[in-house]
């Protein structure tokens, strides 16, 4: 049969004139594949669930209350200069797996360096936070071993959870003498996971109940500490500094490079033995690019600037405390905060939409958080407490956030 004269398997009619769209008789049959996510679309606009991206330009004018640089070093000269002279040095990428060729002198240098600040045996480092979570949780885990996880965990270690093939049980949140209740009378392995420091509310895990708990059933305690690096602990050590447990044998913790360092990655720390494991275990690092130099060399310049300068800790915990004490003062509800997260609740979803809105539009960016990416249903503004917020400073975001409260 001639070319020309063969059915069409592509389209229902002829298509249409080279340059304009083609009608809609003339949409490809398979493109129906893909319909149910018009319907999704729709149902997420109705919900008035809807995010969208937001590039930002190289100077925001806007004054930042809605990242997780608590310590205002994702912009410091010292960092910005030390990613540069890596990159320089060690390439634009780490050009391969870290078992291939993606480990530097520079990634055992910051591996080495966190290991000591946090008190930890050995450290391994990934490309994120998000990585370091599901290495540790399925390489400490398999099918039959017991995991018990905090009902508002990060959605990372949920991840984890899942893909680890293991029997998890949910207990409610910060609840200690749930989890010694979930974890009696199961013989095999357990392990027990939770953020020390919970990314919606700002509150922190009460660790030395859980490693008591963990410990009256021979359970191993995994704990996410992205936001209490930097911030919590003696010179900013961490949660697991603070409440006594760094360096313990049966203790492991995930630290972030993205928030109080500013740079990007994340890392597992916790006894040489277990880094050794998920070195040859951990799906996330083995089969993941290592971390891009410029990464690794700005994340090192951090932790040294931070070792140089500890009061940066304390302010972050100080600004926290003046904002909630502030706002809740104005009448608002806000969760009084363990670390550098302050929680501001709304009353539905589309008013903390437009209460966002609105500090932007008055200059001012804050977090909004909404179902389904909260575990209590609630809406709130997620406000960062960043320790190089001028008191002045203080005083705007505070004026605003308040000014333009959503009356019902």
């Amino acid at each position: 049969m001639p070319q020309d004269s063969a059915p069409s398997l592509l389209h229902d009619t002829a298509p249409a004139t080279p340059g304009e769209p083609p009608a809609e008789a003339s949409r490809p049959v398979y493109d129906a594949a893909f319909d149910w996510i018009d319907t999704a679309r729709a149902a997420r606009h109705r919900a008035g669930l809807v995010r969208t991206l937001r590039p930002r330009p190289a100077d925001s004018p806007l004054l930042d209350l809605a990242s997780n640089d608590y310590l205002g070093l994702a912009r410091h000269p010292e960092v910005t200069r030390g990613a540069a002279a890596a990159a320089h040095r060690w390439g634009a990428g780490a050009t391969g797996s870290r078992l291939v060729t993606g480990s530097t002198e520079l990634h055992a240098r910051l591996e080495a360096e966190l290991a000591a600040f946090c008190g930890f045996e050995a450290a391994l480092v990934l490309s994120s936070g998000y990585a370091a979570n599901l290495a540790a949780v399925t390489a400490l885990t398999a099918p039959g071993t017991l995991v018990v996880s905090d009902a508002g965990n990060h959605a990372s270690l949920i991840d984890g959870c899942r893909l680890s093939r293991a029997r998890t049980e949910v207990t409610p949140h910060a609840d200690p003498e749930a989890v010694r209740t979930a974890l009696t009378g199961h013989d095999g392995r357990a392990l027990t996971v939770t953020d020390a420091v919970f990314s919606v509310d700002g509150d922190a895990a009460p660790l030395p109940a859980l490693a008591e708990a963990c410990r009256s059933a021979g359970a191993a305690l995994l704990v996410d500490d992205a936001h209490g690096l930097g911030v919590l602990g003696d010179g900013g050590r961490g949660a697991l500094w603070a409440a006594g447990l760094a360096g313990d044998g049966d203790v492991v913790t995930t630290v972030t490079l993205s928030k109080s360092l500013g740079s990007q990655g994340g890392a597992v720390l916790g006894p040489a033995r277990v880094i050794e494991h998920l070195v040859n275990t951990a799906r996330s690092f083995i089969f993941d690019t290592g971390l891009a130099p410029a990464a690794v060399g700005g994340a090192l310049t951090a932790l040294r600037l931070l070792r140089r300068e500890p009061q940066r800790a304390a302010r972050a915990r100080q600004v926290a405390r003046e904002l909630h004490d502030r706002l809740t003062a104005a009448g608002l509800a806000a969760v009084r905060p363990d670390a550098a997260v302050v929680s501001v609740r709304a009353p539905s979803p589309e008013a903390a939409v437009r209460w966002a809105a609105d500090c932007r539009a008055a200059g001012l960016a804050v977090g909004c958080f909404r179902p389904p990416s909260v575990p209590d249903g609630i809406s709130r503004l997620r406000l960062t407490a960043r320790a190089d917020l001028t008191d002045a400073q203080l005083d705007t975001a505070v004026g605003t956030i308040v000014a333009t409260a959503p009356t019902a």
